[in-house]
């Protein structure tokens, strides 16, 4: 957990649903801590009343003046011959108030007043309470059903708790008595003895109201001398339920200056600071000495803006989302600032990485689920602004672990993430977990996580993830340079800018690949159909099998020099560059047999398997466990020359590679991962399970 006392956020003009980077589509949201309940209003257009039994009628039931504003209201059926006192109980129900039933009445409502007039802040007027009606409950109407407001009885005196905003171990409130004399003040200089601070200044301090509403958080600093039994008074007469919504706290009276945090993505990669600040000036007209370039992140077309004007803010946000810069929308983000100086010593907290598309609606379940067990500033969904933004909240966290919630195309994508902010983070190499909600997930498989989630409690997810051992992995650095041969008239090739990937799991070149892009063709075209792991594998059959009479002859395609040494190729359709002891969602491509050719494979010797296919129909044999791949080669470094265009894939990602060089090496440090510890004694298994278990630790050896 990430302790909530060390996060800081000022959100005033911004909703939770922007401070926590909530976009709607993954995680609605009751309105104003509604609950669905309610009719009237926007969010209940055209509810119609039930129509109760014979017996029985219906009532509106309101919960303050706000509530009769807005025309939402609660229904309640309660029998014709009802006691005001069981209607009252009824009524109260409905709010899920517990108070006794004795410091509240009903109120009618007039009519006119029941649509959202605005007059109906205070008592019904002229309106008869329940016992005005002789002891019976409201009557009904023929036009509509009756409406009556909740409001409480005046009080002497009440019972307030009252909260420290600062970290106080072992107390978590105080309980004080209000009178009509109580003040701010007064309340303050009570308060302060019984939470230990009363050799401080009571002049220091001061009280906060605080509304936590379900979209946004209000504070109200209390003038010394307001009276705090009318303010609670006031507070239910606007809405009971925002009074079971509203906490108040004693604060140190520090002025804040107003500063926001603002994440801005999506622009060009590669500008100098100077340059980014005239292209947001251009775009969204930022205004000098309120907005300051904190930080820029040049390769990934990001910067993060000091914004000390809260209007500021909340322009720049909502016109940054709507912006496009050279043809492409930008991202904008509210970011916390996580205080790092003030993180207990032995602090380790998770940041969670959750993709909402992986794994049909399970992405965008553990999103929410997660949101709800840790602090919410540590989950993010990596379609809003992708790993940058959280990397940028955790980089002066000295110690940090990682869980990625995807495919083994997401848990490629964050590795390469943490690899270019390496040298700006605190914890330059946090250990990553996978919660594997793609079709192979290779990587999660060897790490024990299994072929992919199926609806574990998340809590029991992050036990596993606190309690999983550290090992190695190699990280593989892929540097193409493409060149059309003689693709300009004057016999110069057209060169295109060099490129780089990294990989964790393999690479493949040719028929494997070829199948990797015909489906990611058809997940592109109905997205909406590739919502389950078996539709999708579904989908790779019938790829494959209309592959079957395809022969590309790769080896007449391709070139492979291993060390230095040019490598002779079979006859064969596909080449595949191997680190993991899994392919194809759970295959074992290099095999178990001893070989006196080739060292035993591991994941962090440094060292990568090339193994070659002659077809779908030997690589539907090697998933089936009947066959092997063709051993060829192995080593550190490798140069493959393609001679023409060719289907490529790195970790689950295709494209088609134009003509030129590919040069395959570990110049990259190794990744530390997390595997998953084992939950009862190992039984004997297959010779792919043994090989699967063979993980290397950070310290050597195996496990």
């Amino acid at each position: 957990m990430l302790p909530p006392a060390c996060v800081r956020l000022l959100s005033r003009n911004f909703s939770k649903t922007h401070c926590f980077r909530i976009s709607e589509r993954a995680c609605p949201e009751p309105d104003d801590g509604d609950d669905g309940e309610d009719g009237g209003g926007p969010a209940g257009a055209g509810r119609e009343v039930p129509t109760p039994e014979s017996n029985k009628q219906t009532l509106k039931i309101f919960d303050g003046s706000d509530a009769v504003h807005r025309n939402r209201f609660r229904v309640v059926s309660v029998p014709r011959l009802a006691r005001s006192e069981e209607v009252l109980e009824a009524a109260l129900r409905a709010y899920y108030i517990t108070e006794d039933p004795r410091g509240f009445e009903l109120q009618a409502l007039p009519w006119p007043l029941q649509a959202g007039d605005p007059r109906a802040g205070g008592k019904a007027g002229g309106g008869r309470t329940s016992e005005e009606e002789g002891g019976r409950g409201p009557r009904s109407r023929e036009v509509s059903p009756e409406a009556w407001i909740i409001r409480t009885l005046p009080r002497t005196q009440d019972v307030l708790k009252i909260y420290p905003a600062w970290l106080k171990v072992g107390v978590a409130y105080v309980s004080i008595r209000v009178t009509p004399e109580s003040t701010a003040r007064t309340v303050v200089l009570e308060v302060l003895p019984l939470l230990g601070r009363q050799a401080e200044g009571p002049e220091s301090f001061q009280l906060e109201e605080v509304f936590m509403g379900s979209r946004q958080v209000q504070r109200t600093v209390l003038a010394d001398e307001e009276s705090l039994l009318s303010r609670l008074r006031d507070i239910r007469q606007t809405s009971l339920r925002q009074m079971s919504q509203t906490r108040f706290y004693v604060a140190e009276s520090k002025a804040v200056a107003p500063r926001v945090s603002l994440f801005v993505g999506g622009l060009p990669p590669g500008l100098s600071p100077q340059e980014y600040g005239s292209l947001l000036d251009e775009a969204v007209a930022t205004k000098a000495g309120l907005v300051t370039l904190s930080h820029v992140y040049s390769a990934q077309g990001a910067v993060v803006l000091d914004v000390a004007c809260f209007a500021e803010a909340e322009r720049l946000y909502m016109l940054v989302r709507d912006t496009a810069v050279h043809g492409r929308l930008l991202t904008a983000l509210v970011l916390p600032d996580v205080l790092h100086t003030k993180l207990p010593p032995d602090c380790c907290p998770l940041l969670v990485f959750v993709n909402p598309k992986s794994g049909g609606l399970k992405g965008r379940d553990l999103l929410c689920s997660f949101r709800k067990l840790l602090n919410p500033h540590q989950v993010f969904e990596l379609t809003n602004g992708g790993p940058l933004p959280a990397l940028h909240v955790f980089a002066q966290i000295p110690h940090f672990r990682v869980l990625v919630c995807g495919g083994d195309g997401t848990v490629g994508w964050v590795l390469a993430a943490l690899e270019e902010m390496r040298q700006q983070l605190a914890c330059p190499e946090p250990a990553v977990a996978i919660l594997p909600l793609g079709t192979g997930n290779d990587l999660g498989r060897v790490l024990r996580w299994g072929p992919g989630y199926s609806g574990e409690d998340p809590l029991s997810v992050l036990v596993s993830v606190d309690e999983a051992d550290a090992v190695l992995v190699d990280r593989w650095t892929i540097l193409l340079d493409a060149h059309e041969a003689g693709g300009a008239e004057n016999g110069v090739a057209d060169l295109e800018p060099p490129k780089i990937v990294q990989m964790s799991n393999y690479c493949g070149i040719g028929i494997d690949a070829e199948l990797s892009l015909d489906f990611h063709q058809a997940r592109e075209e109905e997205p909406s159909k590739f919502t389950s792991r078996f539709h999708n594998k579904g989908v790779y059959v019938r790829v494959g099998l209309q592959k079957m009479s395809h022969a590309r002859s790769l080896h007449k395609e391709i070139r492979l020099q291993v060390e230095q040494q040019e490598v002779e190729l079979p006859s064969i359709e596909g080449l595949i560059f191997i680190n993991i002891p899994s392919w194809g969602s759970g295959a074992d491509l290099w095999g178990s047999d001893s070989d006196s050719r080739f060292e035993k494979p591991r994941m962090d010797d440094g060292l990568l398997e090339v193994v070659g296919v002659t077809g779908v129909m030997h690589m539907g044999q090697v998933q089936g466990g009947l066959r092997s791949g063709i051993r060829i080669a192995q080593g550190a470094y490798f140069r493959v020359t393609l001679l023409k265009a060719t289907p490529v894939q790195v970790d689950g990602e295709p494209w088609v590679q134009a003509p030129g060089h590919m040069i395959i090496s570990a110049v990259g440090p190794k990744v530390h991962m997390l595997r998953k510890a084992k939950q009862k004694p190992k039984k004997a298994g297959t010779p792919k399970d043994a090989r699967a278990d063979e993980v290397p630790t950070p310290e050597g050896g195996l496990k």
